[in-house]
């Protein structure tokens, strides 16, 4: 591996940690606290998330998405049950005074302010209109609430914001045609999409490749080793110098690594912008590019050995195979078309395999040399999840990662550091997502796991990896039951995913008697030959 090539690759995973979140993506912002407003008689409904369609002269048009109000009857949740309401503007305007139309079901439109939610909604009713749409004076959508005074809440028809530039469309359209019609309904979503199991698969199976590639290495290289000590070489080569594309991350860069990553995360916040988010897609394609370059010569190697074998001097770069310069090629032209479509609906595809083959390349080549370390790294990142989805509300009035992940203010559909697959059975579409640094992170310590078996010539049933793996499933299996029991609230991934996985390996370790091993060395301990004394291997 060339130098300038590594150095990309150690760069682009000390940013990975950055979206350690485990999300869902949904249509619609909703700004407001559910704690700031109370439940009472009247005003007891549940936010719900409801979509809008409409019909210009009965053709169907564009469709909105608002939030039910606290107050008022209940929207239905099936299309078919909705009924197409002809659309017209309140007079006056606000709605804060009795109404000038004589409705007859009509669902009215009415601009927020100037007064309460209710007095508009009690003055639509009474003027004859079926449904109240409130417009919003911001792009997001605010949960409609009652006020602890109020007692007027005996109000009978569904009451719907809608963001301001739903307004403008709407206005827009009753401008310009003769008759505009309207259908308001809740779908529900539901508790499991089939998105959710794929992507959790997706998380196993990277970490699987990624593990038994790093495994298979470190064991070549263990038996390199040991047939140069058989031979009583005198000089052998040390593996540990980076020689051979391997960092080993010491208990200092481990700490490190999440203080560097929580100060790049504030600057992400800080300066979260169009220019930025466009900046992360280029660090993105790099790091995307060298990854599935690097996937795509290890595979091909077996077939192209003698491509790969074969070097030739490039300017600036070094040594590099035959192999991967055939292949640079279409990894570069992969992820500039990724780049140019990504905000087309199947960009995500492309996305996710530019971050699949980052993560398995990343985890090939920085290892966890312990479980000292393995603990060290794993508890700040635990930390770090926590501190920056909850903590940092006290400090920033709003969640850091989560604002980061959404890609709020950068006018982009979120930051390309995450794995996504489109929800296919939920009305509301968006996506299921799961950060970099939930996979990468574990990662690090399941592929130890792995290795460490393989050297110590464990079976699968008296190893760790497989409970380490297990548990790392479970740990993600809770954080999807967690994310559903929240209202698909953004979670902490890491808050479930260390204490399975992390707490698996050190209770199976302490039980085993292997604790101190795993803990200090990390690598089983292998007798010397006779006739020779050498610094990594040790007598029995």
């Amino acid at each position: 591996m060339d130098s300038l090539r590594f150095l990309r690759i150690l760069l682009l995973s000390s940013s990975i940690l950055l979206l350690s979140l485990r999300s869902t993506v949904t249509a619609g912002d909703i700004v407001h606290q559910d704690n700031l407003a109370p439940k009472k008689p009247g005003c007891e409904n549940d936010f719900v998330l409801v979509k809008v369609q409409t019909w210009i002269d009965g053709v169907e048009n564009e469709e909105f998405v608002g939030v039910g109000a606290r107050f008022g009857r209940r929207i239905v949740s099936k299309e078919k049950n909705a009924n197409q309401t002809h659309l017209v503007f309140a007079n006056p305007r606000d709605s804060c005074t009795p109404l000038k139309n004589k409705l007859s079901g009509e669902v009215v439109i009415v601009e927020r302010g100037n007064c309460r939610f209710t007095a508009k909604a009690n003055n639509a009713e009474a003027a004859g209109s079926s449904a109240l749409l409130i417009i919003n004076n911001q792009k997001e959508l605010y949960k409609m609430v009652c006020e602890p005074d109020e007692t007027d809440l005996d109000i009978q028809i569904p009451a719907v914001m809608l963001p301001q530039d739903a307004g403008a469309s709407l206005q827009k359209m009753l401008a310009n045609s003769s008759k505009v019609s309207a259908q308001l309904y809740s779908p529900r979503r539901p508790a499991v999409d089939v998105a959710e199991v794929f992507l959790w698969l997706m998380a196993i199976g990277t970490i699987l490749c990624a593990s038994y590639w790093s495994a298979w290495s470190a064991r070549e290289a263990a038996i390199e080793h040991d047939k140069l000590l058989k031979d009583a070489i005198d000089e052998i080569p040390n593996t540990n110098d980076g020689g051979s594309g391997v960092v080993e991350i010491n208990t200092i860069s481990a700490i490190f690594f999440v203080v560097l990553a929580s100060g790049f995360l504030v600057i992400l916040y800080k300066l979260m912008s169009y220019w930025f988010v466009e900046l992360l897609v280029v660090v993105f394609c790099i790091g995307g590019v060298e990854g599935l370059q690097t996937c795509l010569v290890a595979l091909l190697s077996r077939w192209f050995q003698r491509a790969a074998d074969a070097y030739v001097k490039v300017p600036f770069l070094g040594p590099i195979s035959y192999l991967t310069l055939a292949v640079s090629p279409f990894c570069i032209v992969f992820a500039v078309l990724w780049a140019v479509y990504r905000v087309h609906s199947f960009a995500w595809i492309g996305q996710d395999v530019l971050g699949i083959a980052l993560i398995i390349t990343v985890l090939q080549i920085v290892h966890v040399p312990n479980l000292k370390v393995g603990t060290v790294l794993l508890s700040c990142a635990f930390l770090y999840d926590i501190f920056w989805v909850f903590v940092s509300k006290k400090l920033f009035h709003e969640s850091v990662m989560i604002v980061v992940a959404r890609g709020d203010k950068s006018g982009e559909d979120g930051i390309p550091m995450l794995l996504k697959i489109p929800r296919m059975f939920d009305p509301w579409g968006g996506y299921s997502i799961i950060g970099f640094g939930d996979i990468l992170l574990p990662g690090l310590l399941i592929a130890f796991a792995l290795r460490y078996d393989w050297l110590a010539n464990k079976t699968l049933r008296t190893g760790y990896f497989i409970w380490a793996m297990v548990a790392y499933g479970l740990g993600l299996l809770i954080t999807y039951v967690a994310l559903n029991l929240m209202d698909g609230h953004g979670q902490p991934a890491l808050l479930y995913i260390v204490p399975f996985t992390l707490g698996t390996m050190v209770t199976l370790a302490r039980k085993r008697g292997d604790l101190w091993i795993l803990w200090t060395k990390g690598e089983p301990e292998r007798a010397c030959p006779h006739h020779v004394r050498l610094e990594p291997c040790s007598e029995k």
